[in-house]
């Protein structure tokens, strides 16, 4: 690899690739976590979260914005509550977000902004969980705020959450605005969501509405997409006792309400003083691909086999295509469980506590059938290797990647096309009729973390270089991956 540090372009030549590598703090799980100890009663806490991003640090900042004070230590943050602190006007903190999500250690994390004239002014950078989760939990405690956006976050959709919030108190600038403000308190009651648009919306409605001072329902119209996120902030809200009821109602004629989550006002969070982020699957995706088109086997290490997050289904997946897949789940110390996916054995069963070493090693891959309804970020990385695998694949239910950090379905088509995928766009869905090997090419990251990462992994089965344009995009959600591609 040529120039991993350079800020326009890198090259990445086809090596012999594997070995292994330890999976990173998941983005999704620190978010929900960081907010949830903000707000919590706890008197200071501690996160343990051995990686941070451009992401998470977006979203820590705006917590320090809104009151709270959350530090970066060497292996986590330190977090002292928004209920222990004043919403005030305080100056904003010397230190400001790099570009990397990299902090030094024992330092404040914070917009570098100050808070002006009673409105709180934070920046959301390119994220969007920070942007949709906060809102509401803006809104809730009363806060007249500024929130600057990046990149293409201030084009991204907020409907219907942007309504719902208007009707419950909230004045918003209009969408797009950037910065966006927002003034007003808001109150409990009756919020819809359609549930195919984004689970963002609901897991910020979620998170928020305990503190309302009154009763709430989030009422979900259509099936619920992308499931498993909306999982993971459930366990973050029940680790923090806070109480929400799921209840699936009566189909009523006329109505298109499938679910409903009842969720008690003027709650209290009470997270325990010292939570772990659990390792990242979206991005332990990229390397376990890798495993699967490379001429050796790669290992990724101290994944939660029972994680509810959604792209764990990156194992039954590669599975399919036809990987050999081993799932080594440590018990204690001393014992551990070895688990072939493929031939189904194990000495014990795979469900037990403990962290696992997932070891994919290449076998002969033939296309599948995918729904990306639940797993949208998978998309690219799948796409690569449905590219080497024989025969067709097919990828559905891809239109929600159109509103990601960049227009996902035309980038995954553009970028593979360039390195020599026979890929295209068919019925709203993914067609990719696989070959032996990919020619390599320059292609561009669009500022999308996601695609950068898929190129350059396509480098290990490119016959000629791959050269990435703008590739440290992959700081939004992980600074080290080249760090790591290249170890």
């Amino acid at each position: 690899m040529d120039n991993a540090n350079n800020t326009k372009k890198i090259e990445i030549d086809r090596s012999s690739f594997g070995g292994s590598v330890k999976a990173i703090a998941s983005k999704s799980h620190a978010h929900r976590l960081l907010i949830a100890a903000a707000l919590s009663e706890t008197e200071e806490l501690f996160i343990e979260c051995s990686e941070t991003s451009a992401d998470i640090n977006a979203t820590a900042a705006c917590m320090n914005a809104m009151g709270a004070e959350i530090t970066r230590v060497d292996n986590g943050f330190t977090v002292k509550p928004i209920s222990h602190l004043n919403i005030t006007n305080n100056p904003a903190h010397s230190l400001e977000p790099t570009q990397t999500g990299e902090h030094h250690n024992n330092t404040i994390i914070d917009a570098g902004f100050n808070n002006k004239n009673d409105i709180v002014c934070m920046d959301a950078g390119e994220s969007g969980s920070t942007l949709r989760f906060l809102l509401p939990v803006i809104g809730v405690l009363g806060l007249n705020a500024e929130i600057t956006t990046h990149g293409r976050l201030s084009a991204r959709p907020l409907s219907p959450l942007y309504e719902e919030m208007q009707a419950k108190g909230i004045t918003l600038s209009p969408q797009g605005s950037n910065p966006l403000t927002l003034s007003g308190k808001m109150s409990g009651g009756t919020y819809i969501i359609a549930g195919n648009i984004s689970s963002q919306y609901i897991t910020g409605l979620l998170l928020a509405l305990p503190l309302a001072d009154s009763d709430s329902e989030v009422r979900i119209t259509g099936e619920l997409a992308s499931r498993p996120y909306v999982d993971i902030t459930l366990d973050v809200l029940q680790q923090a006792g806070i109480v929400v009821d799921e209840i699936i109602p009566d189909q009523e004629p006329g109505s298109d309400v499938t679910l409903i989550f009842h969720i008690k006002g003027n709650q209290h969070y009470k997270l325990p003083s010292h939570c772990i982020v659990e390792g990242d699957w979206s991005n332990a995706a990229f390397f376990l691909s890798a495993g699967a088109i490379a001429e050796n086997a790669v290992t990724v290490r101290r994944l939660n086999m029972n994680s509810k997050q959604g792209d764990k289904a990156i194992i039954s997946l590669l599975e399919k295509y036809g990987a050999d897949v081993i799932i080594n789940t440590s018990m204690t110390s001393s014992e551990s469980t070895n688990t072939n996916v493929t031939s189904g054995s194990s000495k014990k069963d795979e469900s037990s506590s403990g962290l696992s070493d997932i070891t994919i090693t290449p076998r002969p891959l033939h296309g599948i059938d995918i729904d990306a309804e639940n797993i949208p970020d998978l998309v690219p990385i799948l796409s690569l290797v449905a590219s080497v695998a024989e025969g067709t694949t097919i990828i559905r239910n891809i239109e929600r990647l159109r509103i990601k950090e960049s227009d996902r379905v035309a980038t995954v088509i553009d970028t593979l096309t360039r390195l020599g995928s026979d890929i295209r766009e068919e019925n709203r869905s993914l067609v990719i009729n696989g070959r032996p090997s990919l020619t390599g090419g320059v292609v561009d990251s669009y500022n999308d973390h996601r695609i950068a990462m898929t190129a350059a992994i396509a480098a290990i089965c490119c016959s000629d270089p791959v050269t990435i344009m703008d590739p440290l995009a992959v700081n939004k959600s992980y600074p080290g991956f080249y760090d790591d591609l290249q170890a």
